[in-house]
């Protein structure tokens, strides 16, 4: 099987065998990434026109119980500064964001034992009673059935929680003996039996990655038919057992934005900041490869170096209006136009 019959399976809406999509990952052409992008650019026209999403993003806390082995937050790293936001500094972030033209908030967080149900689901009632017409997601980890039922009953609209690797073998290199892949996907197979449109994702380039893994990545996308989809390359950071890895390629990140794309033509797919911190146009480049959505930062300016996944990050001490208005500059130069409303997940 060639590669440009696995594009053209993939432009038809087949779904490739898992062989197929390892082998177009690990031999494709400059020529045939170019065919692929183009499938991609124009089956996200055909749903979204050239509308990019924007989700105002508010880290509310850098505090971690979990380990993980590639993330700066980890509950190990003496060195991270940590910090959480409460209630009203929260609703202070959205007050500008909805000022700025978001209406979708995206709370995002470590498993931070502080944010105990009573506390998110004031937090989230109070959103909700405050921006009737916003989208409010949730990035908060594993949480279990009962809490994210409470939280989505609260007025939550989404839940990202990215399952970083399909492969449980590879799970197990990526974390602590106490998180297993088996949970992960059981909680988001809850968020999507709740109710939730639901966000799942991968890192790209992570330690002991295969084709074969990613490969696996594509057909767990395809079945779970996720509304969201987070991807973007693995990035080091200094103070993890990770440090001395190398991160994740673009070429293979943009490649795989383009593969979901005509996998799943109504997902909703992030141009991530991660793209963006190892190559300077990586956002508008994401785009297009099909993504759609971005993601400008409402925390207060001086945590956003705080919320440290991974080294070099971008945005740290922007204000929100002035990133906004640099995102809304870089998608207009390649074509394409921010537009405000809540951008909700629809099936065609």
């Amino acid at each position: 099987m060639s590669n440009i019959n696995t594009i053209e399976k993939l432009k038809n809406g087949t779904v490739p065998e898992k062989n197929e999509l390892a082998l177009l990952l690990g031999t494709i052409t400059a020529d045939e990434k170019e065919l692929l992008r183009l499938a991609a650019q124009e089956k996200a026209q055909s749903v979204f026109g050239n509308k990019i999403f924007i989700r105002g993003l508010i880290e509310i806390s850098s505090y971690c119980k979990n380990d993980c082995f590639y993330c700066g937050l980890r509950r190990s790293n003496k060195n991270a500064v940590r910090y959480r936001l409460d209630k009203e500094r929260i609703l202070s972030c959205c007050e500008n964001g909805y000022r700025l033209g978001f209406r979708t908030f995206v709370l995002q967080g470590g498993e931070d034992a502080y944010y105990t149900d009573e506390v998110m689901c004031g937090i989230v009632g109070e959103i909700r009673r405050l921006y009737p017409e916003c989208a409010i997601t949730l990035s908060l980890g594993e949480r279990g059935y009962k809490s994210f039922k409470r939280l989505y009953e609260a007025g939550a609209d989404r839940y990202l929680l990215r399952h970083e690797t399909a492969n449980a073998e590879h799970y197990s290199k990526l974390h602590p003996k106490s998180m297993t892949l088996k949970t992960r996907m059981e909680s988001l197979y809850a968020l999507k039996e709740i109710g939730f449109q639901t966000g799942a994702g991968f890192m790209v380039g992570s330690p002991g990655q295969t084709y074969e893994n990613l490969a696996e990545d594509l057909l767990f996308i395809s079945e779970l038919k996720p509304q969201m989809c987070g991807i973007g390359p693995f990035i080091p950071h200094k103070d993890t057992p990770f440090w001395d890895k190398p991160a994740g390629a673009l070429e293979t990140t943009l490649v795989l934005l383009s593969v979901i794309r005509l996998l799943h033509p109504c997902v909703l797919l992030p141009s991530t900041t991660a793209l963006g911190t190892i190559h300077p146009k990586g956002r508008e480049l994401g785009i297009l490869h099909g993504a759609n959505v971005v993601m400008p930062n409402l925390s207060p300016a001086e945590h956003r170096k705080d919320y440290s996944l991974y080294d070099n990050k971008i945005c740290t001490g922007d204000e929100a209006a002035e990133c906004i208005r640099c995102l809304s500059n870089r998608m207009k130069n390649i074509g394409y136009e921010i537009v405000t409303g809540r951008g909700d997940f629809k099936q065609i």
